[in-house]
């Protein structure tokens, strides 16, 4: 079975929209785990914009299943993940100001800085994932680096989806066999949905875990949205 570890980015950020603790971080996460969710993923950003540093230092103390923090290796990220011991970190090459992840990492140009990093954190016990793209050079490159695993990005994947499914899916077939041929967990993530997964699932060999956020928090409003409306008119009669 693949694991399937929800990110509460988007929690944070409507929280953050308004100040307050509305919604509750740590109450929709122990919530999403309660309604089977076997983990909790993380991105904070240098200006905390979504996700708080002080986040996940709290949800350390109550997640019960896997928490997974994400971000780029600048010294403030490396200390914090030091500091509240994950089960996964996810290095991903992402601009300070990027609104969201958006490329791989090059495993061949960083190959001596994931090393070093990846090193540092195994010393810890924590499990190491690094995000590339679908590319071959790119997985041969993350095997010389010594992490545990690869997080595919699938953004490429949920664009040409709709158009030519076996298309969109080709690349990242090819990448998780390499992948697992060279000793590697393989993870996913970015732009999944409940309209692709399955297919993805289905296709893609060896896969240990999706890390999925914004489309499943929209799909939640969607699919929600109905209830509490009816329950708001309930309570008007």
């Amino acid at each position: 079975m693949t694991i399937l570890s929800v990110n509460v980015n988007k929690i944070a950020t409507l929280r953050n929209s308004r100040g307050g603790n509305v919604p509750d971080l740590l109450k929709m996460a122990t919530d999403i785990e309660e309604f089977g969710s076997q983990g909790i993923t993380i991105h904070p950003r240098p200006d905390e914009r979504h996700i708080r540093y002080q986040d996940a230092r709290d949800l350390k103390g109550v997640v019960t299943t896997e928490l997974n923090i994400e971000g780029n290796p600048i010294p403030k990220f490396i200390d914090l993940v030091l500091e509240v011991k994950p089960t996964q970190v996810t290095l991903v090459p992402d601009a300070e100001d990027a609104i969201t992840s958006n490329a791989g990492w090059d495993t061949i140009k960083n190959k001596d800085f994931l090393k070093e990093v990846i090193s540092t954190f195994r010393e810890k016990g924590i499990r190491t994932s690094i995000f590339v793209d679908p590319d071959i050079q790119m997985i041969e490159g993350a095997a010389q680096t010594g992490t545990d695993r690869i997080e595919l990005y699938t953004e490429s994947y949920a664009k040409l989806y709709p158009h030519n499914k076996k298309a969109a899916i080709e690349p990242f077939v090819d990448a998780a066999y390499l992948a697992h041929k060279l000793g590697l967990g393989i993870n996913a993530g970015h732009d999944l949905s409940l309209e692709n997964i399955a297919y993805f699932k289905s296709n893609v060999a060896h896969l240990l875990e999706v890390s999925i956020g914004h489309a499943l928090i929209c799909e939640s409003l969607y699919l929600g949205l109905e209830n509490v409306v009816r329950m708001y008119l309930n309570k008007l009669k």
